[in-house]
């Protein structure tokens, strides 16, 4: 299973969509209990904006990888575009 960070922990793609599908599959089912339902979709949405922030990130790495001459060396990425922390203002 590959792995990437999302913050500082170790992040798990592959295993992050698979509980999504299962989350999916849960709530299509139809039998759960709208508290059960809001609670699963709210994992569902952290879930999803984890495994983007990974497929970005990896995005990211490919695009400067690609852009580095012709040579193929790897760098650190250290993203300019991240969310401000709160108590910032632009």
């Amino acid at each position: 299973m590959s792995k990437n960070t999302v913050g500082n922990e170790s992040f798990a793609f592959e295993q992050s969509l698979a509980e999504l599908e299962t989350l999916v599959q849960k709530m299509e089912s139809g039998d759960m209990s709208l508290e059960a339902s809001l609670k699963t979709f709210e994992q569902g949405v952290r879930l999803t904006r984890d495994c983007q922030k990974a497929l970005t990130d990896a995005e990211q790495k490919v695009q400067k990888l690609l852009e580095q001459n012709g040579e193929l060396t790897t760098e650190p990425f250290n993203a300019v575009n991240e969310e401000p922390s709160a108590g910032k203002g632009p």
